[in-house]
């Protein structure tokens, strides 16, 4: 009985969020199990509901989302003051209280609540859906197998070791303390393996038209991801000590069938199945963009999944984007939108000359309507860089009006992905020529002007080169897309690259180094139409500013040194605050709200 009402509320739910679909329901009397599932439209409407758990106000919406993947070598949260929340979150000084997690319906709660949910359409498939001979059902069960997989890699990204629940609440189990995240890897790597064999490619099915919906591509790609971190390292509670408010320490699993001898040769096959079959393709680097910002979920290009936000719903942009300091064209309020976090200075120095990835990946500018009534880009101090990937002025299907929620749909994995995946896979297996042929596509791309330099510089990597190499153009690349802090956390180079990033930005302040040579004053101009930025002053040999361009000036309207030392010191220390170690605290703590919830069933370790 407790199960009827469950799937009575998932299946409301979704009826809410979707309302194009038109629902025959039959009498209430009858609404049990063994009727939703096996029936197509009841049991799809079912699976909608484990979606809707993504657009929980202070879940995925407006706290996972917008805080989990900062601070990493290349990416920080945009302040640098610190005041109890969201920046404490970003490096890494997050406590059990913090005022933005220890919240209701909060990241950790709202994925449980999608795990609960996914649980009872995964048994009542199993059990009412006919899965040996309807096709249909077989791609409902294997969606809901990989969206609890997505729900559980996003809880543990956040929250490291999680109780596992592979099965819908019962009286005996609605407390659960934390598992080994070990136990919870491996179950959903065979979900996925069984996921894969039920679902179709990009536009195999009438689902599969759209990014929102799961694919076999999408599958594969996700099983290579989880076993790149079920093989990596993390912070871990030491071997049968999790939930015990043990301290734990940086180390690899014990156990043997998550080593890279088992899960890597798998992961690449799944890989090589993709890059094969699944029809997906690199396009050009900014039309990726427009149409990420323009909510094109069309399946088939690169990208192979997103959170499938309604377009009224998700505070990706309001986050992220280039930021907007007042009422402008693009958006219809006066108070600031965007700019919370973006790239590092030091990111824009990272790439070469000719990479068609660095003017869309960082953007030192923001946009403001002037005394004129005219709406332009206005140059930021050099302390100051955004994402460029994410824009407002690129909204043209949808314009942003200025609320709170934007309709962005927030990319989870793009083709990009599986090929830098394959290389790194395939290199560390000894294919090395096959890795590098993964890692042309991504480099011709992003040097469309020049491919053959692009292909010769793959070709002169040798195989010690090869892993840094694949370290810094998986940096490059996915710059803003919040991917970093899980591969510096798997590979365990967190607090190095933190380090690393750290002494960067002094260097550049500096202008020591690397450096060196860059000048010290920025001078800026506009296109024809007075509203598009032109920059001056940002590379190496540009010290002498053509005629009439105007200079960089502080707030006494005074021409003044771009990249100010002081103020990359301090950006360098809110990486993560003084007196912390980043990598015994990668994980958030589970929250105050949580903890009390659970009537002292689970423990926070790590040092909380």
């Amino acid at each position: 009985m407790k199960n009827f009402y469950r799937i009575l509320a998932a299946v409301a739910l979704a009826v809410l969020a979707v309302s194009c679909i038109d629902l025959t329901s039959p009498t209430k009397s009858s609404f049990d199990e063994s009727v939703v599932f096996s029936n197509y439209s009841l049991a799809e409407n079912s699976i909608f509901g484990v979606y809707t758990a993504f657009g929980e106000q202070n879940g995925h919406r407006g706290r996972y989302l917008c805080y989990y993947g900062l601070n990493t070598d290349i990416e920080a949260y945009t302040t640098t003051t610190y005041s109890g929340g969201k920046l404490d979150i970003a490096a890494y000084d997050c406590t059990p209280g913090n005022s933005q997690l220890s919240v209701s319906k909060n990241p950790f709660a709202s994925m449980f609540t999608g795990i609960e949910r996914v649980n009872l359409c995964i048994q009542g498939l199993q059990k009412y859906g006919n899965i040996e001979t309807d096709a249909d059902m077989r791609y409902l069960l294997g969606e809901a197998l990989v969206l609890r997989a997505v729900l559980y890699a996003d809880l543990m990204k956040a929250y490291g070791e999680v109780p596992a629940r592979f099965k819908p609440i019962t009286p005996e189990t609605i407390y659960l303390n934390k598992s080994d995240k070990d136990v919870i890897l491996k179950q959903l790597l065979l979900d996925l393996d069984e996921a894969i064999t039920y679902l179709p490619w990009p536009n195999g099915n009438a689902a599969t038209t759209s990014t929102g919906r799961i694919s076999k591509a999408f599958a594969e790609g996700l099983y290579a991801r989880l076993a790149l971190v079920a093989a990596g390292s993390s912070w871990r509670p030491e071997e049968g000590k999790v939930g015990t408010g043990d301290i734990g320490s940086k180390r690899f699993s014990n156990d043997e069938a998550l080593g890279k001898d088992v899960l890597y040769p798998k992961a690449l096959d799944y890989l090589r199945d993709c890059i094969a079959h699944s029809g997906l393709k690199l396009i050009d680097f900014e039309q990726l963009w427009r149409d990420v910002n323009n909510m094109d979920m069309t399946a088939g290009k690169e990208i192979m999944f997103a959170y499938p936000f309604s377009d009224g719903r998700g505070r990706w942009n309001y986050t992220f984007a280039v930021a907007s300091t007042n009422k402008t064209k693009w958006i219809g309020t006066a108070d600031k939108r965007g700019g919370d976090a973006g790239p590092l200075a030091t990111v824009y120095y990272m790439y070469e000359p000719g990479d068609v990835r660095r003017d869309i990946s960082c953007v030192p500018w923001h946009w403001e309507r002037g005394t004129d009534n005219v709406d332009r880009e206005v140059l930021n101090g050099g302390k100051t860089w955004y994402f460029g990937k994410y824009r407002f002025d690129w909204m043209t299907r949808a314009p942003y009006t200025g609320g709170n929620d934007d309709g962005i749909k927030p990319v989870y994995m793009r083709y990009a992905d599986v090929l830098l995946m394959a290389a790194e896979i395939a290199a560390d297996q000894g294919y090395l020529p096959e890795a590098k042929g993964y890692l042309k596509q991504v480099r011709e791309r992003a040097f469309p002007n020049d491919i053959a330099a692009a292909d010769a510089y793959v070709d002169a990597l040798s195989e010690a080169d090869f892993f840094n190499d694949i370290v810094n153009e998986r940096a490059l690349e996915f710059v803003g897309e919040m991917l970093r802090k899980g591969d510096l956390i798997r590979w365990g180079i967190l607090k190095e690259k933190l380090d690393e990033a750290r002494a960067n930005l002094q260097a550049l302040g500096a202008k020591e180094g690397v450096y060196a040579g860059i000048p010290d004053y920025v001078y800026y101009s506009y296109e024809e139409d007075g509203c598009t930025i032109k920059v001056y002053g940002l590379d190496k040999g540009q010290s002498d500013p053509p005629a009439g361009w105007e200079p960089f000036t502080n707030s006494e309207g005074e021409q003044s040194k771009y990249y100010s030392a002081s103020s990359l010191l301090e950006k360098a220390n809110t990486l993560y605050k003084e007196g912390v170690n980043p990598e015994q605290h990668m994980w958030w703590p589970i929250a105050t709200v949580d903890l009390t919830n659970a009537l002292g069933y689970i423990k926070n370790d790590y040092g909380y």
